[in-house]
């Protein structure tokens, strides 16, 4: 699945996302609405990691969607 089929099916894989990154709150899930750099931005300020870590993360994580 790639980044604009999740955006076009966020209310359906946003559970799958939450499970991952459990430490963003459901405010953070309301900001992001599927914008992949506004996850990415959240990834890293919740979890303390680089820029390309958490777009490492978000990648990687993308990939395992079916």
């Amino acid at each position: 699945m790639n980044w604009e089929q999740i955006e076009g099916k966020w209310d359906q894989v946003i559970g799958t996302f939450q499970k991952k990154w459990g430490k963003l709150t459901d405010n953070d899930w309301e900001q992001i609405k599927g914008k992949r750099t506004e996850l990415e931005g959240k990834i890293k300020e919740r979890y303390g990691v680089k820029k390309e870590e958490a777009e490492k993360q978000v990648r990687d994580f993308e990939k395992t969607l079916q």
